[in-house]
């Protein structure tokens, strides 16, 4: 019971400090190594095994971190930044916007605004998948559709809050997250995505939008605004406005993001002949866009200067990701030397509530995280390493314990006020971020409902 409530304090001592916007990965290192710290010297565990130890136990607290880096760079990290670097490249073509752009045409054509509010939805979780900033689409998308939703007669909530929730399930086999989970899964991340995150992702696609389709129509009849119907601009800062510019890129180019996707499910659902993962795959992609870039302009020295934003993307992935997944190793590996998750398995197990009922323990515990934080990756990472061990603990599937974890750590996102999406979309669109909240609220609570009772339908 000690060592869970010392664990207590350090974790109310990390999220404060995230909370006060400090950088996420020094608190989660200072918060691990000090429970690692706490457990040598009461004694509650090891923390490496003697064939890894450097000889000295106080050593060993650096070389695990040092350990961690070189496992999780090596493979895992890998992944993540050659998709974040592809992803980046996306943008600086322009790729990305021709994407958005061409695939939000059809509903502009559409008049039934509510109808379309739910489309949009809809449409919007997909796109996500090939887009990795849940902000930067936001963004992306207050400048295409918003203005469309507005004229056709909803408010300007109803619309900012659909827009916010675009990127809310977090699926797709390009999501850092998502690659994590698959790896504490034990499984590639192909597979974690087509048995696991489809069927239940668009379960909770369907229920975001209907959920918003009822709840917005709802609201704007009681609170009508006075710019529904109307023509409005969206307030982009020079550094949003830098990003989303136009590049005028030829439609063939909206097909580009989405390549790495394809060959992946190719690969897998016909025998080629073929190992595909997504690592290879990415860099195919990138090889086949070079060649397009290079009949387009016949430009070398261009083609090269553009490429450039495939190397600082990876290295954004770098400091921004893979230091954030080491850091919250540290911290998970904190907290098991701490012997606070073994307290906190038992007690729940005295307390009847078995394998399940940790899941609803983890889940509550990611979502209340994420909302004080605003940053769902920031969580799912800090809790997700434990998940293994509990699930063994519990008897339950790992997947089934990390799925609605990483499911949820992103729709919860979208709940939060301060979280970067939210703060984005509302400062476009001139609104308070505690209002767009309101609004984005139920939608999201139904479709967070949707999403663990089909994982416990399908996988338990």
């Amino acid at each position: 019971m000690t060592g869970l409530i010392l664990a207590a304090v350090v974790v109310a001592w990390v999220a404060r400090y995230v909370l006060k916007k400090y950088p996420p990965q020094p608190v989660l290192f200072v918060g691990g190594l000090a429970m690692m710290t706490m457990a040598l010297i009461m004694g509650t565990g090891e923390i490496l095994p003697a064939k890894d130890s450097t000889g000295s136990i106080w050593v060993d607290l650096i070389q695990f971190i040092s350990l961690t880096f070189s496992s999780r760079a090596a493979k895992l990290g890998m992944i993540i930044m050659i998709i974040g670097g592809f992803s980046k490249y996306m943008d600086a073509i322009g790729a990305s916007t021709a994407l958005v752009r061409i695939a939000v045409k059809p509903l502009q054509k559409i008049g039934q605004p509510y109808l379309v509010l739910a489309l949009t939805s809809v449409l919007g979780n997909f796109l996500a998948m090939f887009i990795s900033s849940a902000s930067g689409f936001g963004l992306l998308l207050m400048v295409t559709m918003y203005p469309v939703l507005v004229k056709l007669g909803v408010s300007r909530l109803a619309a900012a809050a659909v827009i916010a929730t675009t990127a809310a399930p977090g699926w797709g086999p390009a999501g850092a997250d998502n690659i994590y989970a698959a790896e504490l899964a034990g499984m590639d991340i192909v597979p974690y995505f087509m048995q696991y995150q489809v069927p239940v992702g668009l379960c909770t696609v369907a229920a975001l939008a209907i959920g918003h389709y009822f709840v917005q129509r709802w609201f704007d009849a009681k609170q009508p605004d006075e710019y529904a119907g109307t023509d409005v601009s969206v307030s982009i800062n020079e550094e949003g406005a830098k990003g989303l510019e136009d590049k005028h890129v030829p439609g063939l180019y909206a097909l580009l993001p989405t390549i790495p996707l394809v060959l992946v499910l190719v690969c897998g659902l016909v025998n080629l002949g073929i190992k595909m993962d997504i690592s290879l795959a990415t860099l195919l992609s990138l090889v086949i866009t070079m060649i397009v870039e290079f009949l387009r302009h016949h430009d070398g020295l261009r083609l090269f200067k553009n490429v450039q934003a495939f190397w600082d993307g990876m290295g954004a992935q770098m400091a921004l990701v893979v230091t954030l997944v080491v850091a919250a190793e540290t911290f998970s590996k904190g907290l098991l030397a701490l012997g606070a998750i073994d307290t906190l398995i038992n007690g729940a197990q005295d307390a009847g509530f078995g394998g399940i009922g940790m899941m609803f323990v983890f889940v509550g515990i990611i979502i209340a995280a994420t909302l004080v934080t605003g940053s769902g990756n920031a969580t799912f990472f800090a809790f997700a390493p434990l998940a293994p061990q509990v699930a063994q603990l519990s008897g339950i599937p790992a997947v089934l314990l990390l799925m609605p974890m990483n499911f949820v750590s992103n729709l919860a996102r979208s709940l939060s006020p301060i979280s970067a999406v939210m703060i984005v979309v509302s400062g476009a669109a001139g609104l308070s971020p505690i209002e767009l909240a309101k609004r984005t609220f139920l939608p999201v609570v139904l479709a967070t409902i949707v999403n663990i009772a089909i994982s416990l339908i399908l996988f338990y």
